[in-house]
């Protein structure tokens, strides 16, 4: 009888203990890839493009950047020759050139208010603007991702992906900058950064990796 209650207790407790116990399962390491994968484009992309900024991008600019007045003057002559001198495109028959650019001028025009904020500027001192520059920080366009030498469509899954690394090279952008508070209108700005030629009578639209700001 002692033996019969010794191992009812016992059971009793057993039941007790599995009833608060928390099965876990061990983890699979296929599912870790998943949540990798997971990721959205948009994230993957801008980590890839903060990964890459300091030790490829900026070096990749400083390397092409030339002064925008020499390169007026060559794209004056002969896009294609100022092109392969100064520039970088993509493989591809229709790629247009990226350039950088370094320059100084007068803000002749501002648009702050805006999430996709510019200022139009005068670097030949007749009055007019004659460069945009993008201040963001929504900045449109793809020069940055296509001036880089060692970016390749091949190397990523598809277009999709490709934009978002272009999103995440520009964003990467606008936080390298220091953007005034107040408007800048009338204020010598020097710039250095990166814009894709349309043609000689289109105002180059640059997407700046450095700015500094100055008393007219």
């Amino acid at each position: 009888m002692h033996r019969a209650l010794y191992l009812s207790v016992l059971l009793a407790g057993s039941l007790a203990a599995l009833s608060a116990c928390k099965v876990v399962k061990n983890a699979d390491p296929s599912e870790a890839g998943q949540a990798e994968e997971a990721q959205t484009d948009e994230v993957r992309m801008a980590n890839l493009a903060r990964e890459m900024w300091e030790p490829q991008v900026l070096p990749a600019v400083a390397q092409l950047v030339t002064p925008l007045v020499d390169l007026r003057a060559a794209l004056a002559q002969d896009v294609d020759a100022a092109g392969a001198q100064f520039g970088y495109k993509p493989e591809g028959e229709a790629s247009p050139w990226n350039f950088a650019v370094a320059g100084t001028g007068v803000i002749v025009e501002t648009k702050m208010e805006s999430r996709a904020a510019k200022i139009q500027v005068d670097t030949d001192s007749d009055g007019e603007a004659d460069v945009t520059l993008q201040l963001g920080p929504i900045i449109r366009g793809t020069a940055l991702r296509d001036a880089m030498p060692f970016l390749s469509f091949t190397d990523f899954r598809d277009q999709i992906e490709f934009a978002k690394l272009a999103g995440g090279l520009n964003a990467m952008a606008y936080e390298a900058l220091t953007i005034p508070t107040e408007d800048p209108i009338g204020q010598t700005v020097t710039f250095e950064g990166v814009y894709t030629f349309k043609d000689t009578a289109s105002r180059p639209e640059i997407v700046p990796i450095s700015l500094s700001f100055g008393a007219p």
